[in-house]
C-alpha cells in the first residue's frame, strides 16, 4: 500500500514539473513574440504607418507622453502619420518582460532621433507597454515614455 503513495507522489511531481516547463516554455516563446512586436511598433513609428500601429494597440489604448500628454489611439496613430515628424532612428535596448494572467508588461530604454516641425532631436528614454491577450493575439492597451538626459541617464 505504501508504494502506491510513493509512485502516486512520483507521478504528481512529474506532472508539476512539465506543466512548469510547458509555462516556461510558452513563457518564452511569448518574450520572443512580444519583443518582435515591439520592434515592429518601431519600424511602424520610423515609416509612418499608422495601419501597423492599428493592429498593435487595442480600440481603448491610452499612451502617455513623455511631456505628460495623453493620447488615445486615434490622436496617438494621427500624430505618428503626421508628416511634420521625420523620425530617422528609433530602436530599443534592455527590454524586460513580465507576465501575469493574460497580461504582459514590457519595460525597456529607447533611442530615438529625427526631427519634428524641422527641428531635430535626440532622445534617451524609458518605455513601460502594458499588453493583453486577446484569443492568439498580444495587443497593447497602454504606453507610457519618460525620457533621460542621456543612454545612462546621465
Amino acid at each position: 500500500m505504501r508504494w502506491r503513495y510513493t509512485v502516486a507522489g512520483w507521478l504528481l511531481l512529474a506532472s508539476c514539473l512539465a506543466g512548469a516547463e510547458v509555462h516556461a516554455s510558452k513563457n518564452a516563446a511569448d518574450k520572443s513574440k512580444l519583443i518582435a512586436l515591439e520592434n515592429a511598433w518601431n519600424q511602424a513609428q520610423l515609416h509612418r504607418d499608422g495601419q501597423a500601429l492599428d493592429t498593435l494597440v487595442s480600440d481603448d489604448f491610452v499612451y502617455t507622453d513623455t511631456d505628460g500628454t495623453v493620447l488615445k489611439k486615434t490622436k496617438f496613430i494621427e500624430d505618428i502619420k503626421d508628416p511634420a515628424g521625420q523620425m530617422t532612428f528609433l530602436a530599443n535596448d534592455n527590454v524586460e518582460v513580465t507576465f501575469y494572467s493574460g497580461v504582459a508588461i514590457v519595460t525597456g530604454a529607447y533611442h530615438a532621433k529625427g526631427k519634428w516641425q524641422g527641428r531635430a532631436y535626440d532622445h534617451y528614454g524609458r518605455f513601460t507597454d502594458t499588453w493583453i491577450r486577446v484569443g492568439d493575439q498580444w495587443m497593447c492597451v497602454a504606453s507610457h515614455t519618460n525620457l533621460m538626459k542621456g543612454p545612462a541617464g546621465n
